[in-house]
């Protein structure tokens, strides 16, 4: 599979040229040239492996999302934290199968990314035959909530952004 353009991922080739100069800590002339060269190479050379650009639909939904996950990891964190080291703690571990609305690929590939990287959680099984992604968290009262409200927060948006 060929490339297409010059740049065929761009957003990628900003994150390699940032990356080689952050790494470097310098902004001479030849880094910077390096960081062109490897933002132009890289790309086009792992083409193949990442497929197509993808297209986003709601950019106001991606951001969303994005602070949606940054809050609750940073929630989980603490309450994780909390549930380790208190002694009292009594945490009631549960598998709650949650059933996937969406169907593109990368969606469902980012909800259980997001899923696996929120401490407490992790997503063990997902089956896209049976559009059913199996979720295992550390301290789950109520799954079906839990179910719900992975759903509202996390696939709802994806849906948006990828359709």
């Amino acid at each position: 599979m060929k490339p297409r353009g010059w740049l065929p991922h761009p957003v990628l080739s900003a994150l390699l040229v940032l990356g080689w100069l952050a790494l470097q800590q310098s902004l001479a002339v030849p880094q910077i040239l390096t960081a062109l060269v490897l933002g132009w190479l890289i790309p086009r050379l792992v083409h193949g492996f990442i497929g197509e650009r993808l297209h986003v639909r709601s950019w106001r939904s991606a951001w969303r999302l994005l602070f949606v996950v940054f809050w609750d990891i940073v929630v989980s964190n603490i309450t994780v934290a909390r549930i380790v080291l208190s002694p009292w703690s009594d945490p009631q571990p549960a598998w709650v199968p949650i059933t996937l609305d969406v169907t593109h690929p990368t969606a469902i590939t980012l909800l259980a990314t997001i899923i696996t990287t929120t401490p407490g959680t992790v997503s063990c099984i997902v089956d896209e035959q049976r559009r059913l992604i199996l979720v295992h968290a550390l301290d789950c009262s109520d799954p079906a909530a839990m179910a719900r409200d992975i759903k509202q927060r996390y696939e709802k948006p994806l849906g948006e952004i990828f359709g």
